[in-house]
């Protein structure tokens, strides 16, 4: 049997799905890849299994740019979204094997309600997680501060919704100045998770820098809000510390980003204005306590010289009340100082009075004794004095000034001096 070519068997496979697979099918498939290359898109079509996820089936497709010109703008009108990986879709498809480039599936239709079917239910699915772990409200118990000027942007650098957002700030008609820091991120597209994420974690290392966060998209088309409906940047932004604005879609557009926000605007400049009407409440509010205090401190004023105009009539009527009654207190402490002293002095007089009589009895009876005592002493004195053992008979030896008392003590040759009543003479000792 002659060998066929590679074109004859692809030709022959092509007649044979022609033949047996002549009609449209519509397919349900989870996209693991869509692209666009020169207004055609070409996909690739995968089925996981439910308990493991694992790939059972796998396919390309592709959808000519004459049909995909009509199809792109409905369904990205419907859905809000655009094709892209891990979305699931429903596809009227047609079998097609080229010669040249092998098999695939041509599409002629998709169709956006089962799209949004599964992207309301991963929506709902997220959200009903987010309410079980209690942190879908966390946001809306922070308040923004009175005084929020110093703000942390999340945004595209050089978008156009960045551009107006600091001009709104900066040309309020108040003049209240904001300090405005620009945290870059991607705004569109597979990246924004990862990269909104990323600008937040920037921002918490130095939050105590900021009052706010504010996060804005400068125009794009509504399928770019697909990246701000999952779970890990919900989780993310409910958890923040500080509160969180959004401004990322239109006004009939909300993404899950938008429900988990502190607040949630239309646009940029929204946002924007926000900030500057938070600023203008406080003043306003800062305006009404100080009339109120200025208020509350005139009519104290006048209250208060009313009462010091009451005081004052009255002053001259409890001074001389006042005086008269201290007049007469002193009066009265007087006459009492007056009898005090006058008892206390005749008391002293008294007592002065009994000492002398004291005393001179003492100082009579002390004379009296000292007089007798002196007597006895002369008696005593007499009675030892020398001259009158001397007129007695007895006579005193002296040694060299001193009595002589005992013989045996004086030297041999000693020369002694002997007094008697009359006279003295001296002895040489042998």
């Amino acid at each position: 049997m002659p060998a066929l070519s590679l074109y004859e068997l692809n030709n022959l496979v092509a007649s044979v799905l022609s033949i047996d697979l002549p009609d449209e099918y519509w397919v349900e498939a989870e996209l693991s890849e869509a692209r666009e290359v020169r207004g055609h898109c070409y996909m690739e079509l995968v089925q996981k299994d439910e308990a493991s996820n694992t790939p059972i089936a796998k396919a390309s497709a592709k959808c000519w740019a004459s049909r995909w010109a009509m199809l792109r703008p409905m369904f990205e009108r419907i859905t809000g979204q655009r094709l892209h990986a891990g979305m699931k879709v429903m596809l009227r498809v047609k079998a097609q094997f080229h010669a040249a480039y092998g098999f695939s599936w041509i599409v002629s239709d998709i169709n956006p309600e089962y799209t949004m079917g599964d992207l309301m239910r991963r929506r709902q699915e997220i959200i009903k997680q987010l309410k079980a772990e209690g942190v879908f409200d966390l946001q809306r118990e922070l308040i923004i501060p009175a005084f929020a000027q110093h703000i942390a942007v999340v945004s595209s650098e050089g978008a156009a919704g960045y551009g107006d957002f600091c001009r709104q700030l900066a040309d309020n008609a108040q003049g209240y100045k904001f300090a405005v820091q620009l945290f870059s991120a991607t705004m569109q597209g597979e990246a924004v998770e990862h990269s909104v994420i990323a600008a937040l974690n920037r921002i918490y290392s130095q939050q105590d820098h900021f009052d706010v966060v504010v996060i804005i998209r400068g125009g794009g088309a509504t399928s770019d809000l697909s990246g701000f409906d999952t779970l890990a940047l919900a989780e993310n932004v409910a958890n923040f510390p500080l509160p969180i604005i959004t401004g990322i879609g239109h006004d009939r557009d909300e993404s899950i980003l938008d429900m988990v926000a502190h607040t949630r605007v239309k646009t940029p400049t929204a946002a924007a204005q926000l900030l500057i009407d938070n600023l203008s409440r406080t003043d306003q509010l800062i305006e009404l306590l100080r009339q109120r205090i200025v208020h509350y401190t005139q009519q104290r004023m006048h209250t208060e010289q009313v009462r010091l105009k009451a005081v004052s009539e009255r002053i001259p009527v409890l001074f001389s009340l006042v005086s008269v009654r201290e007049q007469a207190r002193i009066e009265r402490l007087s006459r009492q100082m007056l009898n005090a002293v006058a008892r206390r002095i005749d008391t002293a007089r008294q007592r002065v009075e009994r000492i002398e009589i004291r005393l001179a009895d003492n100082v009579r009876h002390r004379l009296v004794d000292e007089h007798y005592r002196l007597k006895m002493l002369e008696q005593r004195i007499e009675a030892e004095n020398p001259e009158r053992l001397l007129r007695r008979g007895y006579s005193i030896t002296t040694y060299e000034g001193r009595a002589v008392h005992d013989a045996s003590q004086l030297p041999k040759g000693a020369v002694v001096e002997t007094r008697v009543e009359k006279g003295r003479f001296k002895a040489k000792v042998e």
